[in-house]
């Protein structure tokens, strides 16, 4: 970077202490567990903190990448060049209105989920096991046995590319299968609100459990994942697509195709990013040799890649 960027955000932010970080191992912050150094980590603690950071790196051209809880997202071994921005636990506060549930982008969707069942709220239990935070989950309108964010959503709160806050109401969002208003821009959530109905709460924890115990004998949560490594294709299931290649179980370095759940990438223990990308790869050109049939990636890609992702089609770096 051609100027200190570090230094200029710490006398920016003499208050945030540790939220505020230099060379800081991405590996800490991802589901993946693996990834590079960001060249400079901070975590907002509201929004005008979030405002100002986003103000300064547009005023001194100095590129930001915004992650989540790092749930969906796949770090370079190379690290994330500038700024990187994380929206995460410092940001999550979640408020009740009456059958309402605001939450702030960093809330966690589990911690939602859960608020809603305390409140004795249904609607929410399908994201109950999912992983990554309200923000994030919003972008992708993110789901689960057959429940998605856009079921309840009511508006959104976000930065435009303007840094000024804007509302959005549900109808405005074009919402699609794991897409919206957000996804591919520069715009940047900062609350959501939902609109629940009232249960009796023992049915509702007794719901979640099921859920929870549904994906403990289906998919591999034991292992350092991000979630569902492709999108379903239209009238077909990405799992069942790669298993009927013969792919479970296949490997490359530390990466490989869960045994458990063919849809799963995992890291079986020292991927590297690098060897994510190559199951990525051998996975969707298996497929498609097979079937004809082109798997698109739902998880993202963040950091320097070089031209590394340009042999994996469909992808959404960041």
């Amino acid at each position: 970077m051609s100027m200190d960027v570090f230094a200029e955000l710490s006398a920016l932010f003499p208050e945030a202490g540790d939220r505020l970080r230099e060379n800081e191992k991405m590996s800490e912050y991802t589901t993946f567990r693996l990834g590079g150094p960001a060249d400079c980590l901070f975590l907002p603690a509201g929004i005008e903190e979030l405002r100002l950071a986003l103000a300064f790196a547009d005023k001194n051209k100095i590129q930001v990448t915004l992650l989540g809880r790092g749930s969906n997202v796949v770090v370079s071994d190379q690290g994330i060049r500038g700024l990187t921005v994380m929206i995460s636990e410092q940001m999550s506060k979640i408020d009740r209105a009456g059958d309402t549930l605001i939450a702030d982008a960093g809330a966690s969707l589990a911690a939602l989920a859960g608020a809603a069942a305390n409140y004795s709220l249904c609607g929410l239990e399908f994201a109950s096991g999912i992983p990554g935070a309200v923000g994030g989950g919003v972008m992708m309108n993110a789901g689960a046995y057959d429940g998605c964010l856009a079921d309840a959503l009511i508006w959104t709160e976000y930065l435009d590319e303007n840094n000024e806050l804007k509302t959005l109401l549900a109808d405005k969002h074009d919402f699609g299968y794991r897409s919206s208003f957000f996804t591919g821009s520069s715009k940047v959530i900062v609350r959501s609100a939902f609109s629940l109905s009232p249960g009796i709460y023992n049915d509702i924890i007794a719901k979640m459990a099921d859920l929870a115990a549904r994906r403990r004998a289906s998919q591999p949560l034991e292992k350092p994942s991000a979630g569902s490594a492709f999108k379903r294709p239209v009238g077909y299931y990405a799992g069942k697509l790669i298993s009927d290649c013969g792919l479970k179980g296949y490997s490359h370095g530390g990466a490989g195709i869960s045994e458990k759940h063919a849809g799963f990438i995992i890291n079986q223990g020292g991927a590297s990013a690098s060897d994510v990308l190559a199951v990525f790869c051998h996975v969707q050109r298996t497929v498609y040799n097979e079937t004809g049939v082109l798997l698109e990636p739902e998880v993202r890609f963040a950091g320097d890649w070089s031209d590394d992702l340009s042999v994996l089609t469909g992808c959404h770096s960041i």
